[in-house]
This record gives structure tokens, sequence and C-alpha cells, in this order.
């Protein structure tokens, strides 16, 4: 349980840092592109799956993706061919994710579009009533885009029954299901109450010395206690504290380490 006080500098942190100019260097600011749901759904699917290694890189990278497929130029995903999908991304790479990985997620996307409306209603379907956060629905999500790509998507696609804490996934979740300054939203069918943080090796470490998680690994399960913790301060909306406090870790470290430290007073 965070204490109080934990809990309000939290509220101010999140205050601080949550602005569309904080996310000038996020790889969210790509959805910033896509005012309607059906194309912004797809860059993010993009923008989250390429989320890993050094952030220029990754910018430049989901740059270069999007351009090639030509999300910008089309009005609907669904009227881009998956020959030009395949084609597009001949040759693309992100550090161990090859064209071919990016196009099966993608084409796999575009068919989700077609049988299901949207992939937010394709999250949707495996969603169900009273589930206590999004995992099972996430592990069902994955399974629909590996049938419809052929299982073509490889490391894209991490599946939470495995264990793994599918940041990427979850990190796609938080900017399409919430809607502030710097999440965008569009998917108005999920609850932010269900959300699951999105845990990579810095939220990991984080999450240790506030206490919110004992757990040596970062897998699904410390993500789970994570987000259990951060739901003592909003229980409406855990996650909401995942931007502001990476954002603070680079820009000002002394004051989380501030935090860190009062806490551990606590």
């Amino acid at each position: 349980m965070l204490p109080k006080r934990t809990a309000t500098v939290l509220e101010s942190i999140y205050r601080r840092f949550c602005r569309r100019d904080q996310a000038a260097f996020d790889p969210v600011h790509f959805l910033y592109e896509y005012p309607d749901a059906p194309r912004r759904e797809v860059a993010g699917l993009v923008a989250s799956c390429l989320a890993y290694g050094r952030v220029m890189q990754i910018c430049k990278s989901v740059a270069d993706a999007l351009d090639r497929i030509g999300l910008a130029g089309c009005e609907r995903f669904e009227d881009v061919s998956e020959a030009h999908i395949r084609r597009s991304l001949a040759g693309f790479k992100h550090r161990f994710t090859t064209g071919d990985q990016l196009a099966g997620l993608l084409i796999g996307a575009r068919r989700a579009q077609i049988e299901h409306g949207s992939l937010q209603a394709c999250f949707r379907r495996g969603l169900e009533a009273g589930a206590h956060d999004v995992v099972d629905a996430t592990g069902r999500f994955v399974d629909e885009l590996n049938r419809l790509s052929g299982a073509c998507a490889g490391h894209l696609l991490p599946h939470p029954a495995a264990g793994s804490a599918c940041k990427r996934l979850n990190l796609y979740l938080r900017w399409m299901v919430r809607r502030d300054e710097v999440d965008p939203g569009g998917w108005d069918g999920v609850g932010t109450e269900l959300l699951v943080i999105p845990m990579d090796v810095h939220m990991h470490r984080l999450s240790l010395r506030l206490g919110l998680t004992r757990r040596r690994a970062a897998d699904m399960r410390s993500a789970r206690e994570t987000t259990a913790g951060f739901a003592a301060a909003d229980p409406m909306d855990p996650v909401k504290y995942d931007f502001a406090l990476t954002r603070m870790s680079i820009v000002d470290p002394a004051g989380l380490e501030a935090l860190i430290s009062e806490r551990g007073r606590s």
C-alpha cells in the first residue's frame, strides 16, 4: 500500500509531466497525426511494437515504417493491399525486428479490421465481463492476430500466458484506452481501471524501490503487483503515472530519487 503522502506526490508528478510538449520525443507522438481511431490504432500498434532500444532509433524506425506503408496517405488501412505491405517493408530493419515480421503483424491487423470492424472490436471480443484486468483479453488478442497473420509476427506478439510482461502491448493499450494530454485514446470500450502498467527494466527497478513489488523479474506478475500499488493512488486509472515517472527519470532524476527516499522513510 502506498502511503498517503506518496500518493499525493504521484499526483503532483502526473500534473507536472502529463503535457503534450513532454511527449515530443516519445513514440506516442506518432498517434497524434491520426485523428481517426481506425488509423490511429494501426499507428499505435506499429509504434508500440517497435518501442524497444534507444528512443531516437525507435522514433526513426517508426517514422520509416509508417512512411513505407503510406498510412498517412490512405483513408482506411484496409484499402492498403497485403502485397503493398509486404513489398513496402522489404528490407526494413529495427534492431532484431525484420520487415517480414512487421508485415506479418500489419497483415494480421488489417485482416482483424476487416473481420471484426476494428482492432478495438477484436480486443473487446476477448474481454470477459467482470475481468480483473486486461491480461486474459491481451492473450486472446495475440491469439487472434497470430491466427489472422499466420503467426508471422514473431517476437512482436508476446503472450502473457508465457509469463511475459507484454510491456509493448500494455503500452499500446495505455495509448489507445487512456485519454489525457499525452495518451490520445480512441478506444472507448475498455475501462482504464483494467489496464496493466507497461513493465520494463526501468519501471521494475522503480517498483522495487517504491516497495510495489518484491519480485526480482520484470514479468507479468510484477507488472500486476505494481499496478495494484498504483491503484492505491488512483483505482480507476492506475497506469496514469507511467509516462510521468518515466519522463521524470530523464529530466529530473534527483526529484525522483527524493520521492524514492521519502518512500523508504515511510
